[in-house]
């Protein structure tokens, strides 16, 4: 073949020592703008992994940037004048020039043709090429060319940056915080080779702004941050290397990601590769691992498939679809990472000690979670570990070791909860007329039985036109009481856990069928009338509601009132007030259902207005001792509707009208919903709320593993973590967490001490090898 590389980067140099190592008869050019030994920026960063990765492709090149390369494991944060140090995290560093040296050295010994100080605005130059390899950066001309074809999704991101390096060593991977009058900066700082240092200084758009840094040219914004971290530097000055940037040399980073990878423009296979397919924000340091590994994984391919011109448009689509799925996974963890820094002055800095701060931004990524701590640095998490139990007045547990924080005690006025984990409010629509029976009790006894500090009724139902289907609980008769005093008197009694009630209305989404003969769809029979916000229909073919009048706002209102009031005679220890997924006081909340020109529709305020008197009513008649939680959907994924900003608003409103914790759920508020899934996919609104507005929340949505637990509680995400299904498949998840986890010091009922054992030793011998 003959293969022309466009851009002498990391990636075009890599991919062209690769397969000429494949082939030697493969002709092949890199083509580089730049002088021979020109480069920009200071050094690169990559894991332990994607080096062990090049050494299996290529030992020579390996062998290289080994000698020349500076490894650490450490990671270490100077904040509000304390340093804090983990190790374990296996990074190389290595000078960018040094780098690319070590590649073109590499491709000349090969045969690789090298040339330089060469433009290309076009693919067309090089009509004879069987394949081109359009390596040529994050402002790709080629991408350009064919941006209807290649589908790029561009997102310039907030937070301005500089890139800068000092002669000043740092020996492990250093992040500096200071604050000034305007706002927080931090710096990103990792030697890379004997004398030099990289030094990236971040911070948001509007410090940035207020410091005049928009108007400062290179020497003034270098000057200022000297300045800044004048405490890390001792003496040392900053240097750029970017005069080939005219004015500032602060940057804004860019995110790209392409629908398609390659294309035929007629005579040549056209390849995207590195930053110009895909970036990587360097808040984890990864673009130069995404380069490398593509040039692996498409050299795999022809490898795999064979290297002959006929096989290019075979090859290169698998070579997209095998790749994929690793570069999502990683521009995934490097969004979160991005987005941590880009927030963390606004939402952590201010309120966390420098211990939560170290942890929070150890698992920024969500790549690294509790236990895998524990791999890199068992001596600093458990170290970690105490200092989290003994902020949370948690005890010690066996031999003096700290519970994870999953099992840390969280008091919210008079309740004390034993542990961090709740059984999710899930409905069962198993009621016979809102009255539940022995179905419940097995159902809430059980769980309680096996571990969790709280247990969530499902939705229930204030009347019974409140209901979602025939067979909702409910709380509006006294039967209704009694009923539930039933389960609530056992849980109390059978063990340590607390019970709340989640009190709603359907509105719109009411008098329909049972999930499982048909979830949403309404009722063929025994229908009744439904109220909503506005006379919109959840489904087309629903049942349309009628606009609530004042009157039907106060009859609904005391119908709350009086659910409330017989919760507290039932015992009920906590309660919520369901504002979520769609039913009636989210039909208010929403843009998308609530289309109401009086004082009850348009702007936020107007729209949170009814479900806050509902929730002032409550207030009035709930024991002050016992606290209210409201559960909001924090983003409605549909266009128009509600997003983060707008549920922070709403939350807002709840605390100052008394709420103590937010429950942070999304979705369900319109039919044609397009929720973004994921692990944890939900917890960042509860991060949000809870940081930006200081009160407790709730995390839930696939939350399943107990490190997703101990990773959200001790990062300060969330306070508590509600967990559905897993605990409908497993009763008794938290005891079953628990001792996976090697956490002793959560009590198993007395009958069950036999079973507790067997169990551990179970778990043991699944462990041992062999």
């Amino acid at each position: 073949m003959h293969i022309v590389c466009i851009g002498g980067g990391p990636a075009g140099l890599y991919f062209a020592i690769l397969m000429k190592k494949l082939n030697p008869a493969h002709r092949i050019r890199v083509i580089e703008r730049n002088k021979p030994y020109d480069t920009f920026g200071w050094g690169v960063v990559f894991s332990d992994a994607t080096m062990d990765n090049m050494r299996a492709w290529d030992g020579e090149t390996a062998d290289a940037i080994q000698l020349a390369f500076n490894h650490w494991d450490d990671v270490e944060l100077r904040f509000k004048d304390k340093v804090i140090r983990s190790g374990g995290h296996g990074f190389v560093g290595i000078g960018r020039k040094l780098m690319l040296n070590i590649l073109q050295a590499r491709c000349e010994a090969l045969g690789v043709e090298l040339e330089f100080e060469r433009e290309v605005d076009s693919d067309d130059e090089f009509p004879d090429a069987d394949l081109i390899i359009a390596a040529d950066g994050i402002n790709s001309r080629i991408r350009s060319k064919y941006a209807a074809i290649f589908q790029p999704d561009i997102v310039t991101r907030p937070n301005r940056y500089i890139w800068l390096g000092t002669k000043k060593l740092f020996d492990a991977f250093t992040f500096l915080f200071e604050k000034t009058a305007h706002g927080w900066f931090q710096a990103h700082v990792y030697k890379f080779d004997g004398q030099t240092t990289t030094f990236i200084v971040e911070c948001p758009e509007a410090v940035w702004r207020a410091h005049g840094l928009d108007g400062a040219g290179q020497a003034e914004s270098i000057a200022f941050c000297e300045r800044l971290f004048a405490k890390h530097l001792d003496g040392h000055r900053l240097m750029s290397n970017a005069r080939h940037l005219r004015g500032s040399a602060w940057l804004n980073f860019q995110r790209v990601k392409c629908e398609r990878w390659h294309h035929f423009n007629g005579s040549s296979h056209v390849v995207l590769m590195g930053d110009a397919v895909h970036t990587a924000h360097f808040a984890i340091g990864s673009g130069t691992k995404l380069a490398l590994e593509d040039a692996i994984e498409l050299t795999r391919r022809f490898r795999d498939h064979g290297d002959a011109p006929e096989r290019i448009a075979e090859v290169l689509a698998q070579y997209q679809d095998a790749r994929r799925i690793d570069v999502l996974r990683l521009q995934n963890a490097a969004w979160n990472a991005m987005e941590w820094f880009e927030v963390c002055g606004a939402r952590y800095c201010d309120c966390f000690e420098p211990e939560q701060l170290m942890y929070s931004m150890l698992t920024r990524s969500q790549r690294i979670s509790h236990e895998n701590l524990r791999l890199r640095d068992a001596a600093w998490l458990e170290g970690y570990e105490r200092w989290f139990a003994a902020r949370s007045e948690g005890a010690a547990g066996p031999e003096g070791k700290a519970p994870p924080p999953m099992f840390t005690p969280f008091r919210l006025r008079t309740l004390a909860l034993a542990n961090r984990v709740v059984v999710s409010p899930m409905a069962m629509y198993s009621a016979e007329d809102g009255t539940v029976g022995d179905f419940h009790l097995v159902h809430f006894g059980a769980r309680a039985l096996g571990g969790a500090g709280l247990l969530y009724t499902e939705m229930t139902c204030v009347s019974p036109d409140a209901r979602i289907t025939p067979g909702c609980a409910g709380l509006y008769k006294a039967e209704h009481v009694a009923a539930w005093k039933r389960i609530v008197d056992f849980v109390h009694a059978q063990s340590p856990a607390k019970i709340g009630i989640q009190l709603g209305h359907a509105g719109r989404k009411g008098a329909t069928k049972r999930a499982w003969e048909g979830i949403d769809e309404p009722l063929e029979d025994g229908s009744w009338a439904l109220l909503s916000a506005s006379p919109l229909p959840y489904l087309a073919h629903s049942q349309t509601p009628r606009a609530m009048t004042r009157e039907d706002m106060a009859r609904v209102g005391e119908d709350f009132v009086r659910a409330a009031q017989m919760a507290d005679e039932a015992g009920f220890d906590i309660l919520e007030l369901h504002c979520a997924h769609g039913y009636l006081l989210s039909s208010f909340l929403s843009p998308l259902s609530n289309r109401r020109d009086d004082d009850y529709g348009g702007s936020v305020e107007n729209r949170a207005r009814y479900p806050l008197e509902v929730f002032a009513a409550i207030r009035a008649v709930w024991p002050a001792g016992k606290p209210m939680a409201v559960r909001l959907s924090c983003h409605d994924w549909a266009p128009g509707g509600n997003t983060a900003d707008e549920a922070v608003a709403i939350a807002r409103l709840f605390k100052a009208a008394g709420a103590d914790l937010i429950d942070c759920s999304s979705g369900q508020v319109v039919p044609d919903a397009s929720p973004v899934y994921g692990r944890m996919y939900q917890t960042p609104f509860a991060d949000r709320i809870r940081n930006e507005l200081e009160i407790p929340t709730m995390a839930v949505g696939a939350i399943y593993d107990a490190d997703h637990v101990n990773s959200i509680v001790a990062a300060g995400r969330a306070d508590l973590c509600a967990i559905a299904r897993p605990h409908l498949a497993d009763p008794a998840w938290t005891l079953h967490a628990a001792a996976q986890i090697g956490h002793a010091g959560i009590a198993w009922p007395k009958p069950y001490q036999s079973a507790r054992s067997q169990y551990e030793t179970n778990l043991q011998r699944e462990r041992s090898p062999g």
